[in-house]
């Protein structure tokens, strides 16, 4: 038997014994027995006592569980409404504060101005299966978010926590491989979110040849639930398209053969811990374990979607006061409007030039409100300090693919000496770090522009 389990076992047992004396043992008490859930929280909130603690703890979870969406709006509301910060503590301290600058008032002001349910957050966690418990709140939690502003608040708090308990320190890369136990590979399977694995056969094309990798990272109190896994791809060249990794013909390799790793596939488990970065911990350790395994590879890059591209250029084209598109570059892209277009080579030919240049802007030139790329992913990876190394169109044919981005896939470069530098300059001056020739498609797009603009500006008839 593992630690991790013994310990599992232990607050089982504790909890279990707890209960017992809680709900059902000779001194049981109305009001443990017939509490409501707020009476609950609030008796947890005061429980001195380990076993009351943990059994107070499961009790509330245990009827979380069951408790239909009305039901966990209601909750969340109780934990907003009622287990804020204690008011009267806070004005108090905010009032000494003013006349004292002391680190012990500066403490108190601190310890006053935690919502309370944060600490009643921690004592849920320590429930068995508390954690997992808890990721599920908060998973159900995001769907209704937007509905009460105080969910807001009550968001922030769980990711104030989460950060916390998913702190890298607390994270175990684990490969994984066909000889894996079934349970892990049925969650792979299932939580693959960047390209769908059809079954079995499928996934042992993944993991089984001697030129394919994936890693993951777990938690101790989700022992067997991964966080997040990246799968790779070893290979001789830096690919263009997702089938040249997939395709079940392809030509294997030995992986002491190949130059290059392919980050191709990163996928993020669990919905209640969105917003909790794990994946540049992630990749820059595997990184580091594939150096280590095999000292041949030099390349390290991505073969990444680009799920934002394609309504960000829909409100490029429905913007009629847009001076980014030509009316030439306008009919070009409508021919994308037929569902075949990019079967006919001729077709794809016409908009591969309007839409590589474009998609440049999209990533150098497009920012949010806030100065940060537009593209999700693009956000991640060059956050990391990766490089926007290629642009490949048609990169991927799937469904999926065509509707988000029109096909189009890109490559991001890691390169170790770089990373720090690529970062600061996007983080500090919001300078994204690309390669020549995606650099080179943005010059292009200038420069067709100013013809469009001057054949506008010759055509108009001149005032006499």
């Amino acid at each position: 038997m593992s630690e991790t389990s013994f310990f599992m076992d232990m607050i089982q047992n504790i909890t279990d014994r707890g209960r017992k004396l809680l709900f059902s043992g000779p001194r049981v008490t109305d009001v443990a027995a017939n509490a409501d859930t707020e009476t609950l929280c609030e008796m947890l909130l005061s429980s001195r006592g380990e076993a009351s603690g943990m059994a107070l703890a499961a009790e509330i979870l245990d009827r979380w569980s069951v408790l239909d969406a009305e039901g966990a709006q209601r909750f969340f509301r109780l934990l907003s409404d009622k287990f804020g910060p204690d008011t009267a503590k806070l004005e108090e301290a905010i009032a000494t504060y003013s006349t004292d600058r002391s680190s012990a008032a500066i403490l108190g002001l601190h310890q006053a101005a935690e919502p309370r349910r944060q600490e009643l957050l921690r004592r849920l966690n320590q429930a068995p299966s508390g954690t997992a418990k808890l990721v599920r709140m908060r998973e159900q939690l995001l769907l209704l978010k937007d509905k009460d502003e105080g969910f807001q608040a009550l968001d922030a708090d769980f990711t104030h926590l989460f950060s916390s308990w998913f702190n890298r320190g607390f994270l175990t890369l684990r490969p994984i491989d066909w000889a894996t136990q079934a349970n892990i590979l049925e969650k792979i399977i299932a939580y693959e979110a960047v390209h769908k694995i059809a079954g079995w056969d499928e996934l042992r094309r993944r993991l089984a040849p001697s030129d394919r990798r994936c890693f993951a990272f777990f938690h101790p109190r989700l022992a067997d639930e991964p966080l997040v896994f990246v799968e790779v791809a070893l290979t001789r060249a830096v690919p263009t398209s997702i089938h040249d990794v997939l395709d079940e013909s392809r030509t294997q390799i030995a992986a002491g053969e190949a130059t290059t790793a392919v980050f191709y596939s990163i996928s993020n488990c669990q919905d209640g811990l969105r917003g909790i970065s794990f994946g540049n911990f992630l990749i820059k350790q595997v990184v580091d374990d594939l150096k280590r395994e095999l000292p041949g590879l030099t390349n390290f890059v991505t073969l990444s979607p680009v799920p934002g591209f394609a309504r960000w250029l829909a409100g490029i084209r429905k913007a009629e006061d847009d001076t980014l598109l030509s009316e030439t570059d306008r009919s070009t892209l409508a021919l994308m409007d037929d569902p075949s277009w990019s079967s006919d080579e001729e077709t794809a030919g016409k908009v591969e030039r309007v839409l590589l240049p474009m998609a440049s802007h999209y990533f150098l030139a497009a920012k949010t409100s806030d100065g940060r790329p537009v593209d999700p992913v693009a956000r991640f990876h060059l956050g990391n300090g990766a490089r926007l190394e290629r642009l490949n169109f048609l990169g991927d044919r799937s469904g999926k693919a065509m509707k988000q981005a029109h096909g189009l896939m890109v490559n991001y470069l890691y390169k170790l000496d770089d990373i720090v530098a690529n970062h600061e300059a996007l983080a500090q001056r919001g300078e994204v770090a690309a390669s020549p020739s995606v650099k080179s498609l943005l010059k292009q797009r200038g420069e067709i522009k100013a013809v469009a603009n001057s054949a506008a500006f010759q055509s108009k008839p001149r005032k006499s």
